[in-house]
């Protein structure tokens, strides 16, 4: 008698009856939470960002908050150990629930003793892709969703503006470290002068009884990835070019966060805005020839002789790179934000 061979949704579903004991096996760096196994992603790493059912109806199922992906056991495997491959995944699956078909499964790709302890700079690739990833989930509009009604409580409608800045999106379920769960997040790409991704910042959301604000987390802004000398490009200004391609004269205006630089988008939008993510990193940023002039808006921090020492910092390094340098200051309040909420009608 010819016994049937074993299909995808078959093999899956054998792993996903041994979750537990597979789980360990495919992720060994990962740990039990609760109802699932946790790591850090596809890559094996720890952390939490990854979640495994390990019970009930949806044993074997998994969803990488991080990036989006998701799939049954079979399809993690495939991802885990054989870089998508699915074929290669079934063989494996095979031989380790010892229902082989006669064939020898693939070994999965084995790294040289020197890339097992991974340099600085694969880690770094692998944060950026992961970045990337993330963006690249989120949705591109941002109207009518929670990170929408967060900025308009901020009094930055985006609305007055011709279009909602590209370097912005949102994430409805965000994994948070810090709490152990998801949450709405908006998302904000950072690149560097040649405009490519370089990281993801991250804004959680929590709704209150005013609305959407900013989650009462101890950190409820990250990054994934680096910032290092990258930005966020929050607007093009009058030539509507990207970096790359500014025309020769070119005047930046520099904020700390988001919402400070998108409330000089709304006053100034003729002006190239980008946002610097933090202060210790204006003087970082990367700029063109192109760029003649410099404007630094900065915070009222009083007096602050670190904030004061950051900001001549970032001001001399332009200036030497012959650039003409202004400082901002707001009128009212903190910062540029607070000079927006100041103007709009009680």
């Amino acid at each position: 008698m010819t016994r049937t061979p074993l299909r995808a949704a078959d093999l899956s579903a054998m792993l996903a009856a041994n979750v537990p004991a597979f789980a360990a096996h495919v992720l060994p760096a990962g740990h039990r939470h609760g109802g699932h196994w946790r790591c850090g992603g596809v890559d094996g790493s720890p952390g939490q960002s990854l979640a495994l059912h390990l019970h009930g109806d949806k044993a074997g199922v998994w969803h990488d908050f991080a990036t989006g992906e998701t799939g049954d056991a079979l399809d993690l495997v495939a991802a885990v150990l054989f870089r998508g491959n699915t074929r290669d995944a079934m063989a494996w699956a095979r031989q380790w629930l010892e229902v082989g078909n006669g064939t020898a499964a693939p070994s999965p790709p084995r790294k040289a003793p020197e890339a097992v302890q991974a340099s600085a700079g694969a880690d770094d690739a692998a944060r950026r892709r992961k970045a990337l990833a993330l963006f690249l989930n989120g949705q591109e509009r941002i109207a009518g969703t929670p990170a929408g009604e967060y900025l308009a409580a901020r009094g930055i409608m985006l609305a007055e503006l011709e279009r909602q800045p590209r370097a912005l999106r949102f994430h409805p379920e965000c994994w948070c470290q810090e709490i152990g769960r998801p949450l709405p997040a908006m998302l904000a790409a950072i690149t560097d002068g040649a405009g490519e991704h370089v990281g993801t910042h991250r804004t959680w959301l929590a709704e209150d009884g005013g609305g959407w604000r900013k989650a009462p987390l101890r950190d409820a802004k990250k990054t994934l990835g680096r910032y290092a000398g990258g930005f966020i490009p929050l607007w093009r200004g009058a030539s509507g070019k990207p970096l790359r391609d500014a025309p020769a004269g070119e005047v930046v205006a520099m904020a700390e966060g988001i919402e400070t630089a998108l409330s000089v988008v709304l006053a100034c939008p003729e002006l190239r805005v980008f946002a610097a993510v933090a202060l210790a990193n204006m003087g970082s940023v990367v700029l063109p020839a192109a760029v003649s002039r410099v404007i630094l808006c900065a915070d009222n921090d009083g007096e602050n002789p670190k904030a004061a020492a950051l900001l001549e910092r970032a001001a001399d390094r332009f200036a030497a790179e012959g650039r003409e340098v202004r400082i901002a200051r707001p009128p009212v309040g903190k910062d540029f934000n607070d000079t927006l909420r100041a103007e709009l009608p009680a």
